[in-house]
């Protein structure tokens, strides 16, 4: 049977950790926070020292400083943040995107990916509002806590637009299909497309909805639904 448009579906696992570990989950004892910790450190090393560089999350780090930050989290280095301190901005930047594009699930979630796709492409304003907002309180709530910290981030980034050369879109063009994206076995675009793909081929809805639907929740100028979520990020001791 067709999920109904709006629904929440059923749910799997949300993994913490660069290199996926089965059953570990945001908020578990080894974690100890609904957001977690590789995405914490990453976003307040850039907010501390990286707001106003040029293209940051754009321009591509180095792969070995990368790949460096990611071993040190996955064993959970001590000296990580010393690491970061002394790593490139956009070395950080880069971990934080793999850690999102490594997920074996995305953030929104494979079950949620359909509603959304439809969510975002309602033309009535009241009803994409009412749905959208409906369908993020509907995530895990570690996937959902992870979202808010990542999208106050984000915002708080576009504020320095003048200077970092990086708008709401921009950041969407670079997260957006990360954080929402189909399983591979349900998605209609290929690996390695031979075609660019055009704006009347059906695989381009696919790819307007994982481009629209962070720039929509930017764009909003308040959820507040969604209020008391972002209060027990900033003052949970979990997290």
């Amino acid at each position: 049977m067709q999920k109904a448009l709006c629904a929440a579906p059923d749910l799997g696992t949300f993994v913490t950790v660069l290199t996926p570990l089965p059953g570990v989950q945001i908020g578990s004892r080894r974690e100890r926070s609904k957001v977690p910790y590789i995405v914490r450190q990453c976003v307040e090393e850039i907010e501390r020292r990286g707001m106003e560089e040029v293209g940051i999350y754009r321009v591509s780090g180095v792969a070995t400083d990368i790949q460096a930050l990611k071993a040190a989290f996955d064993v959970n280095n001590k000296d990580v943040s010393v690491m970061m301190s002394e790593t490139d901005m956009n070395a950080i930047a880069g971990t934080l995107k793999l850690y999102f594009r490594e997920l074996p699930e995305p953030l929104f979630t494979d079950e949620f990916y359909p509603n959304f796709a439809e969510g975002i492409a309602l033309s009535d304003p009241v009803a994409k509002k009412s749905c959208m907002l409906n369908l993020l309180s509907s995530l895990p709530e570690a996937n959902l806590l992870t979202f808010l910290f990542l999208l106050d981030h984000l915002e708080r980034v576009a504020e320095k637009e003048v200077v970092n050369k990086m708008s709401l879109h921009n950041l969407a063009t670079v997260f957006g299909p990360t954080l929402l994206r189909p399983s591979e076995k349900e998605s209609k675009l290929p690996a390695n497309p031979s075609q660019p793909i055009t704006m009347t081929d059906s695989r381009s809805l696919e790819v307007m909805s994982q481009v629209e639907v962070l720039p929509y929740f930017l764009r909003l100028e308040a959820i507040p639904a969604l209020d008391s979520k972002r209060q027990s990020i900033l003052f949970s001791t979990d997290v």
